[in-house]
């Protein structure tokens, strides 16, 4: 089927055959039509199968009638990430660009003064981020009654990251009466109740099994030792030995961990770029920028990368930490192998992982294979960031080497050592002979508490006294003042 029986208006059509796209993916031949129906609709499929075209094609259809009004959109699409959010503009660019239609973005890093004088304008087409759109519509610069059309791109991402509570909030802002399109690549069961509460009898849309990874993906594991500089060290190895690699995404857990890593490869020679959520919008963009045109072949990014990110060509995903979500896994490897290429997915896997591996093996109903690798560099990173060895330190130990320490100043002559050898076990030790303690002198003691002073003899009193451990100063005669 070609896109031309799918009901799309002309203007829609042409700007499609421009990109040079023929042939819909089963999630756009299926959902285009229900969408131009006014229907509600439910999209589960897994990334990378055209999911934006599958709302943005019938929206600059249905966009074509009817004009947008100051600070009162026709139509809503909210997004997870800032680049998920401008990406879903580039497409409206790109397949709107026959139409004059007002596209929005709203998201974090912009000035509110921008934002706001774009909205005052009238906004055919408004993207947006839940937090900042929040922002708006607090400061009383934004309404939502006139939405006809509301989007909730990647749901199951939007769970994660805690804007369920956001989301029902503005669909509380947005009338009744309004056609909500609900797409996602997992179904856990928070985002199950918010389409039963929000979703109003839609057309439930299945391409794949949720949480499937694509078929072009080659996936394997690698098994290293407990130590942060053995990763290093394995991930440089697959980074030298792939020889089909033409680029490729690393994703660590943390984004200290990305920051570390970036900073390590660079130092190896790579030429690497970063992405992660405590960096500035600029450089987020100028990163991903330098990624998708090829002047950066490896790019370290924490999840914000995993989530419907469009880049067409990425040979290898690396998974430096293994995610703690298992969904997670299906976002970062969906990364490679986009619209039918093939791909690869590596793991590397440390004692620690192996619960994690778990439950990713049992969500998508595989196992990944283990790919056996030569023994890396035994040579351990310097350190990278200030208060944080790459080698974790040895313990201190009392008996450790003492060069460069200061001599000890002699304190008189040392008792003989004694012999601490042991023999086999089957050798019985001596015991020392046990002396027992001598007892002490009785004392009197007198009835109102007070210990009496020692006696002492004649012969005592009339010996004299002996001041030998007394220290000089202690024992200068002292003149009495008359």
């Amino acid at each position: 089927m070609s896109f031309s029986h799918l009901g799309l208006s002309d203007k829609v059509l042409a700007a499609v055959a421009a990109t040079g796209y023929t042939t819909p993916t089963p999630i756009q031949e299926q959902a285009i039509p229900h969408v131009l129906a006014r229907r509600d609709v439910l999209g589960i499929a897994q990334t990378g199968t055209g999911k934006t075209a599958a709302f943005v094609l019938p929206m600059l259809t249905m966009l074509e009638k009817g004009r947008a009004r100051a600070r009162m959109p026709r139509t809503l699409i909210l997004e997870p990430t800032r680049e998920l959010a401008a990406q879903v503009k580039e497409n409206f660019d790109k397949y709107g660009a026959g139409q004059k239609l007002n596209v929005a973005l709203l998201i974090g890093g912009v000035s509110f003064g921008d934002q706001d004088s774009k909205l005052t304008r009238g906004v055919d087409v408004l993207i947006a981020t839940p937090g900042r759109l929040l922002d708006h519509t607090e400061r009383g610069g934004l309404l939502l009654t006139g939405v006809e059309l509301l989007v909730i791109d990647e749901a199951d991402r939007m769970l994660d990251m805690g804007f369920i509570p956001d989301i029902e909030r503005i669909c509380k802002m947005i009338p009744f009466t309004r056609q909500t399109l609900f797409f996602t690549a997992t179904m856990p069961p928070e985002i199950r109740r918010i389409t039963e509460t929000f979703l109003h009898n839609p057309e439930k849309i299945e391409v794949s099994r949720p949480a499937t990874t694509a078929v072009g993906v080659s996936q394997f594991q690698v098994s290293v030792g407990r130590e942060p500089h053995e990763k290093r060290e394995m991930l440089r190895r697959l980074l030298r030995d792939a020889s089909d690699l033409q680029n490729a995404i690393i994703f660590c857990n943390r984004k200290r961990e990305v920051a570390l890593l970036h900073k390590s490869l660079q130092k190896h020679g790579f030429s690497v770029g970063a992405l992660h959520g405590d960096m500035d919008q600029s450089a987020r963009t100028a990163a991903l920028d330098q990624f998708r045109k090829g002047e950066i072949p490896l790019l370290v990014a924490s999840d914000v990368a995993a989530r419907g990110l469009d880049i067409p060509i990425t040979s290898h995903v690396f998974n430096f930490d293994v995610p703690h979500h298992a969904d997670d896994y299906v976002h970062r490897i969906g990364r490679t192998g986009r619209a039918g290429r093939a791909g690869t997915a590596i793991t590397i896997v440390s004692p620690l992982d192996f619960k994690s591996m778990a439950a990713i093996e049992k969500l998508i109903g595989n196992t990944i294979p283990r790919a056996e690798v030569g023994a890396a560099i035994s040579e351990p990173d310097e350190s990278l960031a200030a208060g944080r060895d790459e080698q974790p330190r040895a313990p201190r130990s009392r008996q450790g080497s003492r060069e460069g320490r200061k001599p000890r100043r002699e304190r008189g002559p040392r008792r003989p050592a004694t012999d601490r050898s042991h023999g086999s076990h089957s050798e019985a030790r001596e015991p020392a002979a046990f002396t027992p303690p001598a007892a002490p002198p009785p004392s009197r003691t007198p009835s109102f508490g007070r210990p009496e002073a020692p006696r002492v003899s004649r012969e005592q009193a009339s010996e004299p006294a002996d001041h030998s451990h007394l220290p000089a100063f202690l024992l200068r005669p002292v003149r009495a003042r008359v």
